[in-house]
């Protein structure tokens, strides 16, 4: 039992027996403060458990009817064409996306091949010739990325360096990237103005284009340089 005195809030632990059923006049080690505390009411006896009902005996289940089972048919055997070619399967939206994708990044994968040699008898074999206004300027270090961006649309990156391979300054035009199908012809092309118009012997410098959503047809890539004053 826990006794508190009213006056000062002080606690103590004391056994049931010391007060009694009947209780007794206390007083606190405290204040000195007393005060009669009544004794502990007996616990109610528990109610003794019912007895438990006796379980009725589950009813057995009725026997099923008889099944009739009819006669097998012979299935028939299919008429087809073995040589005849199996219509294709619809593609889901996802699938058709993805295959989509990796189409292009082939595609783009090989225009960034096409684009890897650096000498300028290859790249004329190639169909990559450097042609317009200088032969002595050279194409290096090119390279072709494809980049996703957060609005969900490619960025197709070409970037490089170009090269003055003489021993005199040249002047610098346009240069023109064209993106053509497998039959050589032009699906998309565009232009970038350098950074300078004159360069000095074996200097150079780097370049970079980017467009967005280009032509999904592009089976390679070709770099020429063209006229600043060409329409």
């Amino acid at each position: 039992m826990i006794l508190e005195c009213s006056q000062c809030g002080s606690r103590y632990e004391v056994p049931d027996s010391a007060i009694g059923p009947d209780g007794r006049t206390v007083r606190c080690a405290n204040c000195k403060h007393s005060w009669f505390q009544s004794g502990a009411s007996p616990a109610p006896a528990a109610p003794p458990p019912a007895p438990a009902a006796a379980l009725a005996p589950e009813p057995e289940p009725a026997p099923l009817p008889p099944r009739s089972f009819a006669a097998a048919e012979p299935v028939p055997e299919p008429s087809y064409d073995p040589f005849d070619e199996p219509a294709p399967k619809q593609r889901s939206g996802i699938r058709w996306t993805i295959a989509a994708l990796v189409a292009l990044v082939s595609v783009l994968l090989g225009g960034a091949a096409l684009l890897y040699w650096k000498a300028p008898q290859v790249l004329t074999q190639l169909g990559l010739p450097i042609g317009g206004a200088n032969a002595q300027l050279v194409f290096s270090e090119k390279n072709v990325a494809l980049q996703a961006r957060t609005d969900g649309s490619k960025l197709f990156i070409v970037s490089g360096k170009v090269l003055n391979d003489s021993a005199t300054a040249q002047h610098v035009p346009d240069i023109r990237i064209q993106l053509l199908d497998g039959e050589r012809r032009e699906v998309y092309s565009w232009r970038i103005t350098p950074p300078v118009r004159t360069l000095e012997p074996k200097a150079g410098f780097d370049f970079n284009g980017a467009k967005v959503d280009v032509p999904s047809g592009a089976k390679s890539v070709k770099l020429s340089f063209v006229s600043e004053f060409d329409g």
